[in-house]
């Protein structure tokens, strides 16, 4: 039987939810590590950003309608998915993972975290199960678990995000595009992405590697 990984999106596109390179690479890494994808999303309103312009329009989308863009209309609501339907779960960036499922984004170290992605965080923690994050989604996992767990990860180099990452009681480590970062103990994998890309190949790089080892680590 596949193993099932949870993808948890955020919205469609850079600015205002999950960034679509790294969401793709995901689901075609999870794909070729012979697991299944098991797209989920919060059913709830965020601002809308032009990404032609990159300002916020005024308008409001629905994160879970707008994230079903990029699953194909394959997905379901957070709210409905529990640990136990899980063997792992993983996290895009994307600022909608820093705004829209956390607000990060505004306040750093002190961030609240949606419910229902709180309680699924905490509830695969909890578990045993593994953990992975890319880009800024690591700053989300360490706003839900830092306190508790104390994890390592990696957001690349960014001092100031990295700062606000051990404020939270998780230890920061810096790691290059290419690579990622293991905590064996706490199963949480972590990879810089477009924190640090300049290219898509760096993105994918990253990546694959993060899939496959939250994967080994099932």
């Amino acid at each position: 039987m596949k193993k099932k990984i949870g993808v948890v999106l955020s919205g469609c596109g850079v600015r205002d939810g999950s960034e679509i390179h790294e969401t793709v690479l995901t689901l075609l890494a999870i794909d070729r590590n012979g697991a299944e994808a098991i797209c989920m999303a919060p059913d709830m309103e965020a601002p809308e950003v032009n990404h032609l312009t990159m300002k916020e329009t005024g308008a409001k989308r629905n994160v879970l309608a707008e994230s079903a863009r990029i699953a194909r209309g394959n997905i379901r609501n957070i709210k409905e998915v529990t640990a136990a339907d899980l063997d792992a779960v993983i996290f895009p960036g994307g600022f909608g993972a820093a705004k829209n499922l956390c607000d990060f984004a505004e306040k750093g170290a002190a961030a609240t975290i949606q419910p229902d992605v709180a309680r699924l965080v905490r509830e695969m923690a909890k578990a045993g199960k593994p953990i992975g994050a890319i880009c800024i989604a690591p700053a989300l996992i360490a706003a839900a678990l830092g306190r508790e767990y104390a994890p390592q990860l990696t957001i690349g180099t960014d001092a100031g995000t990295a700062a606000e990452i051990n404020k939270t009681g998780s230890l920061h480590v810096e790691c290059p595009v290419t690579g990622f970062v293991v905590d064996r103990e706490r199963k949480i994998v972590s990879t810089p992405a477009y924190m640090l890309a300049r290219s898509i190949s760096e993105t994918a790089e990253g990546i694959e590697k993060t899939v496959k080892a939250l994967i080994d680590l099932i």
